[in-house]
């Protein structure tokens, strides 16, 4: 292909339209003689105001990527609540009562109270592993170990954030004087937070932001997605029996319906969700006093690969392909569009195209496995039109075994060359297509980022500490974060999880996200000798959970 981009690449007479599902991938589904039995989750609960109530109305059916071998038909392996408005307004009415303006037990707490809440908490939620793990392999298809390592850092997470606060607070724990006022300086709650994480990582992502919510003193609405919601149900009868009523209240539905119901009564305070802008910008809308509310948004991102002429190929080619293709590639962070200096674009383009077309491809549970079924039903549709529109303008699918789908299954496909003209330039796939592009020149990848409406991360291959270090001084001031020879990724979650233009707002790591969900508040008085003893007294009798000199053991 353009044997100017540095030599000849052999297509190996691949299709160059993606094609109609057939039974390409038929080995790679369930076979009725496995003996494998699906699960089966009638989630037909909710919980508010501390109950668990039982929900007589509308459920939808809860459907499996996973197929029988020969079949069509979806497995269904749950069903969940179909809540109206007036379940959503009946959530918000309790966290707003368990709140109630700041009076309310959970925000006068100590944050050593609700910390030593959040371990009884935990202590439940670790005995619902492999009940959750089982979930997350059959509703989203994510492999066995991702979905233990789901599991295992939402834990770690919940872990650190506990340690994070220790550690603030520890900070808190002296009185600041200066121009003749003493005081001491606090976080506090906001209020009411309405929280909602996403389909790709619906336990993790969602508990990143639920968690730190709940230990700084906020109530909580969660909204559960609308894929991906079944890990949840096993913890309910856990947030039931652990904390006071109305802090957690569970919601389940079209996110049309109850998000924005929600957020029209004008008691959230803080909105959390992780999705797209679109329906970011359609939930906050609904706010009747926007500018009192305080949001915290993961959205999309379209995270580019930039491959200089000097880099470490073996390197670059096992970045990209864990990059772009780990969990099909539905991650945010994933790299979304590959940018290879033209030196060396046949090189690399052969060394990734093999590697790709070796990814196993299977169910979750099985041994080695890479490629899963999407769980999303309409995005093998949407993947196609992708595909189609680039081949049509002029790109090509160069791995063999690119462009083909079967039923939930989507293979690989490497597309090259790809420009503007193409969708799949601009938009996020968020799923197992890989655009290549080349380069002659570093400025038109300066210029694709500051066209482009998205900004959190970015890859840099390259030896050169001359080039890299132009690169870095330039990207971070484009994206939030540059990843050296390596792929994008939101770990460690010390780190800061952000990004910018129509990527982010807000940062959530472990010590950013406790600040995100609280304001600085502060006690103060004219220092003199009576005002002086009243705060003291204050403190050593302990009347006070905000004014105190309480330190904590931080491990």
């Amino acid at each position: 292909i353009n044997a100017e981009y540095g030599g000849k690449l052999q297509v190996h007479s691949v299709n160059q339209q993606m094609t109609a599902p057939t039974k390409t991938f038929e080995s790679c589904f369930l076979k009725d003689s496995d003996g494998i039995k699906p699960p089966y989750y009638e989630g037909n609960f909710w919980l508010v105001d501390g109950e668990i109530k039982k929900w007589d109305g509308p459920v939808a059916k809860v459907t499996s990527p996973i197929f029988f071998q020969g079949k069509d038909e979806p497995i269904v392996i749950g069903t969940y609540p179909m809540l109206t408005e007036k379940e959503s307004l009946e959530a918000v009415k309790a966290a707003q009562k368990a709140f109630d303006h700041g009076r309310g037990t959970w925000p006068r707490m100590s944050s050593k109270q609700r910390i030593q809440y959040v371990k009884d908490f935990l202590t439940g939620l670790k005995a619902k592993r492999e009940e959750i793990v089982n979930l997350l392999m059959w509703e989203i298809c994510k492999t066995k170990g991702d979905s233990e390592k789901e599991f295992d850092r939402t834990i770690l997470y919940v872990e650190d954030t506990i340690k994070a606060l220790k550690s603030l607070e520890n900070k808190q724990n002296t009185f600041e004087q200066d121009q003749g006022v003493i005081g001491q300086i606090r976080r506090s709650p906001y209020g009411v937070a309405l929280c909602s994480g996403p389909f790709n990582y619906p336990f993790n992502e969602t508990y990143t932001t639920l968690i730190p919510a709940l230990i700084m003193g906020n109530s909580v609405v969660m909204k559960l997605p609308r894929c991906g919601l079944l890990c949840h149900f096993p913890t309910l009868e856990i947030f039931q029996r652990i904390f006071p009523k109305g802090v957690i209240n569970v919601i389940s539905g079209s996110g049309r319906v109850t998000m924005p119901a929600c957020m029209a009564t004008g008691s959230v305070d803080i909105f959390a969700f992780i999705g797209t802008s679109t329906a970011a910008d359609a939930i906050q809308k609904a706010h009747p006093k926007p500018h009192r509310l305080r949001v915290c948004l993961g959205l999309e991102a379209k995270n580019p690969a930039i491959i200089l002429s000097d880099a470490d190929l073996n390197i670059a080619v096992e970045e990209c392909v864990l990059g772009s293709l780990s969990f099909n590639g539905q991650r945010c962070t994933a790299l979304k569009i590959i940018f290879v200096h033209e030196s060396i674009a046949s090189t690399f383009i052969g060394k990734f195209t093999e590697v790709v077309d070796n990814l196993k491809m299977g169910l979750p549970w099985e041994k080695d496995i890479r490629i899963t079924p999407l769980p999303e039903q309409e995005k093998p549709g949407y993947l196609k039109k992708l595909i189609e529109d680039a081949v049509s303008k002029g790109a090509k699918i160069v791995n063999p075994r690119g462009g083909k789908a079967d039923r939930t299954f989507v293979s690989p496909t490497v597309l090259y060359p790809v420009n503007q003209n193409m969708k799949v330039y601009h938009e996020e796939q968020f799923g197992p297509v890989i655009p290549i592009s080349t380069f002659k020149d570093i400025d038109e990848v300066y210029n694709y980022l500051a066209a482009s409406q998205y900004g959190q991360q970015a890859s840099v291959f390259g030896k050169d500490p001359n080039k890299i270090s132009e690169l870095i001084d330039i990207l971070v001031n484009q994206v939030s974060r540059v990843n050296v020879n390596a792929q994008c990724q939101r770990g460690p979650d010390s780190f800061p999880f952000t990004g910018r233009k129509d990527s982010a707002y807000g940062t959530l790591s472990v010590h950013d996200a406790l600040r995100v969900f609280s304001i600085r508040s502060c006690v103060a008085t004219k220092e003199n000798p009576f005002n002086r003893e009243l705060l003291t007294e204050i403190v050593e009798t302990k009347k006070s959970s905000f004014l105190r000199m309480e330190y904590h053991r931080e491990r």
